[in-house]
């Protein structure tokens, strides 16, 4: 039985270009997002939403 902690949550992102990339969020953000969403990664930052 596994307790969650190793659980990850992958988003689909469409970049600016129109290419589009699965990445890695944590759970405080996989909570909150919704299709449509838009999403921030700054260097040496977490993921956030804008």
């Amino acid at each position: 039985m596994t307790d969650g902690s190793n659980m990850y949550h992958y988003v689909e992102i469409r970049l600016a270009d129109g290419d589009t990339t699965k990445v890695r969020v944590g759970r405080r953000l996989w909570k909150t997002v919704e299709a449509g969403d838009r999403i921030v990664k700054r260097p040496g930052a977490d993921p956030e939403k804008a």
